[in-house]
């Protein structure tokens, strides 16, 4: 049990570092709408956030304890396939919408009561995971300590939900997972 607690810390600290840029927006905005006076406003969005992401980590590292350290050629490009698919599916697409539009989030769904953060963070949060799940599964495939990958998963999803004008990342980041899932099934 205690692998399992180390894992899911270092898999929630990854998932810290490389979420924060695209929560920023989102962090912003929270203090915007908290009412006056309200200095938690950010720790009670950042917290229903990080809760809504601890089912995902809590099943990556069981997933990483389960496997072990040899994963398969097969098995990684198997994981490498599917996260270039979802790139392709209109869920992700959808979710994508959402994350690049915090004030339209808050305005649609503010109650202006005490829980209202925690629960627009934890609603941001499910919808962020859409966006990032087989994103972050893909460390499973090419190693959570690749810090290469790391940086480039980093890097591109902080483009694919912050920066305009980038709805050609997608279907690009799809094409590329799906070569990189044949070059390890023939490399295999």
């Amino acid at each position: 049990m205690n692998g399992f607690f180390v894992s899911a810390t270092v898999w929630q600290l990854m998932m810290t570092v490389m979420m924060a840029p695209t929560a920023l927006p989102w962090l912003r905005a929270a203090r915007q709408f908290a009412p006056a006076g309200t200095a938690a406003a950010g720790t009670r969005f950042a917290s229903g956030y990080f809760v809504s992401w601890l089912p995902f980590i809590a099943a990556l590292a069981a997933a990483q304890l389960a496997l072990g350290s040899t994963l398969s050629a097969h098995a990684r490009a198997l994981i490498l396939l599917g996260a270039g698919l979802y790139q392709f599916l209109p869920i992700k697409s959808a979710c994508l919408r959402h994350c690049r539009n915090p004030m339209t989030q808050f305005l649609g769904q503010w109650d202006n009561g005490p829980r209202s953060l925690l629960r627009l963070g934890v609603d941001h949060g499910l919808i962020c995971l859409g966006c990032c799940w087989a994103l972050m599964a893909t460390a499973l495939a090419l190693g959570m300590m690749n810090y290469a990958w790391m940086l480039t998963l980093a890097l591109v999803t902080f483009a694919e939900q912050t920066l305009p004008n980038t709805e050609w990342l997608r279907p690009v980041l799809g094409g590329a997972l799906c070569l990189g899932a044949i070059l390890v099934a023939v490399a295999w």
